[in-house]
């Protein structure tokens, strides 16, 4: 979607006139009792949400890397739970979802590198929550995940691990295509037959129209393009190429969105609690952690927004069907 009319769209319902009206279409297609009622009474938060989520976006982009962690993951809870008001109009319902739903080790180890660093999933709290109301993801594929496995699933990261020749990802279309192109020797890499592969994906893909395969590569059409960056097929978000995992054990069915949660919770907690280490990191720049981190804070600064306004974009459209 275009991000100028995006842009507008979020500008449109800062209002309490066009929230309302938004939320309580929104509340109608989902079939709330008392929708009107609900609308009127979270109109003003829906708003707030959004103005404070920009407000420390646009703050982490004015100010210097030091604080950036903890203003964009607040930006992004604020966000969040935008689009869950608009599907959940009594949210919170217990106070047991107001923590962050994810844990870190509490002491760091003396060699400790924040690539190899991990972040652990809890069974309450906001993550899980909005994985599953905004994303229909109520299993997860893993209790604990590395720093170094989540980055690696975002696009844009691409081209830092391509310098240290170890991708992550490899290019398989784009959003305005409706046909994928992968390589074959990913068959290799999943160890599974053509037929057991596509059989795989498949579940993930909308309807499949055709399928053709050569020898180097399987080509895939759909009945329409993809739109959205859900794991395992993960959208750039500046020139909208779809991005495939190259090995099976980053093939996971999460939404970018919850990729980007986890790394800037553990950012945050670590500009917070770690003063001297996260000091170090930008004051010295020591090792490898320094690129991947400043490089993954300029693409959620812009990408986050844009993923979770297109969450509210689908839902205005829906309620308007």
């Amino acid at each position: 979607m275009d991000k100028k009319r995006l842009r507008a769209f979020i500008t449109y319902l800062q209002s309490q006139q066009t929230a309302q009206r938004f939320l309580h279409r929104c509340y109608q297609k989902i079939n709330v009792t008392d929708a009107e009622v609900k609308s009127y009474e979270n109109c003003n938060a829906f708003m707030y949400y959004l103005e404070h989520g920009q407000q420390f976006y646009d703050s982490g982009k004015k100010g210097k890397p030091l604080l950036q962690p903890i203003l964009y993951f607040y930006g992004m809870v604020h966000l969040i739970k935008a689009c869950l008001l608009a599907k959940r109009p009594d949210y919170p319902e217990s106070t047991t979802m107001l923590a962050h739903g994810v844990s870190t080790r509490k002491r760091k180890k003396k060699d400790y590198t924040f690539m190899q660093d991990e972040v652990k999933l809890q069974l309450h709290g906001l993550f899980p929550y909005f994985s599953e109301h905004l994303f229909s993801i109520r299993s997860f594929p893993f209790e604990k995940a590395k720093m170094h496995d989540l980055i690696a699933l975002i696009p844009e990261t691409s081209s830092l691990f391509d310098f240290k020749k170890k991708e992550k990802l490899t290019i398989i279309g784009t959003g305005d295509s409706s046909v994928l192109k992968f390589p074959a020797c990913l068959l290799d890499n999943y160890h599974l037959t053509e037929r057991a592969f596509v059989g795989r994906i498949q579940t993930y893909l909308p309807k499949v129209i055709d399928k053709k395969s050569n020898q180097s590569s399987i080509h895939i059409e759909l009945a329409h393009p993809l739109t959205t960056s859900f794991g395992p097929f993960f959208m750039h978000g500046t020139d909208q190429t779809i991005h495939f995992p190259v090995s099976r054990e980053h093939f996971l069915h999460i939404s970018e969105v919850m990729v980007h949660y986890l790394i800037l919770y553990n950012l945050s907690m670590l500009s917070r609690y770690e003063t001297e280490w996260w000091g170090d990191l930008l004051a010295t720049k020591p090792d490898i952690d320094y690129p991947f981190i400043t490089h993954f804070l300029q693409i959620t600064s812009e990408k986050v927004p844009y993923m979770l306004g297109q969450e509210l974009y689908g839902m205005y459209q829906d309620s308007n069907e």
